[in-house]
This record gives C-alpha cells, structure tokens and sequence, in this order.
C-alpha cells in the first residue's frame, strides 16, 4: 500500500502527469514522470489507471494491488518531488508480478534522467 502522503488524488494531477510528463510504454503499462524542474520537500506521488479493458473488477484490483507494491519499492529510485502515473494496459491482468515488475524497471529507467 502507499502512504497516503504519497498517492495522486484529484483527476487533475493525474492529467497534468500524463500531459506534460515524460512517457515510457512498454507492452504491460504506460509511465509517465513528471520531474519538477525546482527541486522541493514535497514526497514523491503516484497513482494508477486500471481501466475495463484490464478485465473485470476481481482482475483490476488484484491488478492495482500488484501494481501499488511494485511501485512502493520503486519510489526512492525518483526525484524528490515527482509524480508518477502508471496507466495499465489490458495483458497487465494476467500478467505475473515478476513481468510487470520488469516493465516497470524498463519504463522508469527509460523516463528518469540519471
């Protein structure tokens, strides 16, 4: 689970992220980072899209369950500050965790600056 210091909440984060971040796909999910360009003290935020086309409501909430740890552990490899927005794309449902964890991994290497 994120703490909730560390979730996206209102619909407009969520586009803002999606529309001015940077954006890596890859076939599991798509990620888009967006890095403030001052550095500040605020926690780094993330927050999931798991829409229909995942599967069925039993699939997409296993699906964000997995998806949340992954990203719970991945969080300290951002910039302070940074919101994330992991869109699920529909094989992510039948998906195991180890290949959505690898898609992660390659999507957030492709998209952070080192």
């Amino acid at each position: 689970m994120l703490p909730p210091a560390h979730r996206l909440r209102s619909s407009r984060e969520f586009s803002e992220v999606v529309r001015r971040g940077r954006r890596a796909g890859r076939p599991l999910l798509v990620v888009s980072v967006l890095i403030p360009t001052e550095p500040s003290g605020a926690p780094t935020r993330a927050g999931l899209v798991v829409g229909k086309a995942v599967g069925g409501s039993v699939v997409r909430s296993r699906t964000s369950r997995r998806l949340r740890h992954l990203l719970r552990d991945r969080l300290d490899r951002l910039p302070t500050g940074s919101r994330v927005v992991v869109r699920a794309l529909p094989g992510a449902g039948a998906a195991s965790s180890a290949a959505l964890g690898d898609d992660l991994d390659r999507a957030l290497d492709r998209v952070v600056p080192r």
